[in-house]
């Protein structure tokens, strides 16, 4: 019996070559399995990764659908530029020419400005517009101091864009004409409009760097007396 005993477990032990082929075969299966599990996560990780830009692209593509209807909406709702006295807190440069109207000749020289300080030429535009919104009420005949024909025409920018054109009748009877859009506003400076716009001759004078006296009067050099009129 003990014998018998022996044999079987004799003849239960595996030999070396049978181990190692076991141990072979359980490294290939493992071998195997592993592959196997990197093969099923690898089209998993590629199709996460590409759903990343397919999200991506939606946003993207929603984005730019949205974009065009924000951008008309900016733009819509975006005023107009202003022109006329709605512009003047945006004027820039003012050109300025005189113009005589004398029938006889003065020594009065041609005058041309172009005026680049914000501060100045804000404060004539200004000046214009106080007395077109509080035109003259005048009517008939209005005496008017001495008229020598000085008149000045010009033109307010904001960078090269024209706001407006005027005329400013300085002589006589002042008259202020104002151009822009299409319309023109005109009213003289008398009454409700010259207490509108007391600094007119000042800002003009101011604009072109001349003294107050000779806006509205030919300068016509040294007089008799030595003193400049």
């Amino acid at each position: 019996m003990e014998r018998m005993t022996r044999v079987m477990r004799q003849n239960t032990m595996m030999s070396p070559r049978q181990v190692r082929g076991t141990v072979l075969a359980v490294l290939l299966s493992s071998a195997l399995a592993g592959c196997g599990s990197v093969t099923a996560s690898g089209p998993a990780g590629a199709g996460a990764t590409s759903s990343a830009p397919a999200t991506s692209s939606a946003q993207a593509a929603s984005s730019a659908a949205a974009s065009p209807g924000a951008a008309s909406s900016a733009s819509a709702s975006a005023p107009a530029a202003a022109t006329g006295c709605a512009s003047v807190n945006q004027a820039t440069s003012v050109t300025v020419y005189r113009v005589m109207h004398l029938v006889e000749p003065t020594r009065a020289g041609a005058l041309s400005k172009t005026q680049r300080n914000p501060t100045l030429v804000r404060a004539l535009f200004g000046q214009f517009c106080a007395a077109l919104r509080h035109p003259s009420a005048a009517k008939g005949t209005v005496r008017c101091p001495a008229d020598f024909g000085i008149s000045y025409l010009g033109t307010f920018y904001d960078g090269s864009r024209t706001l407006a054109k005027f005329v400013y009748g300085a002589s006589g009877c002042q008259i202020v004409s104002l151009t822009a859009g299409g319309k023109t506003t005109s009213t003289m400076v008398l009454g409700a409009a010259a207490a509108a716009a007391p600094k007119l001759r000042t800002d003009m004078a101011a604009v072109l760097g001349v003294p107050t006296l000779a806006i509205a009067q030919p300068v016509t050099g040294v007089n008799k007396s030595g003193a400049n009129k």
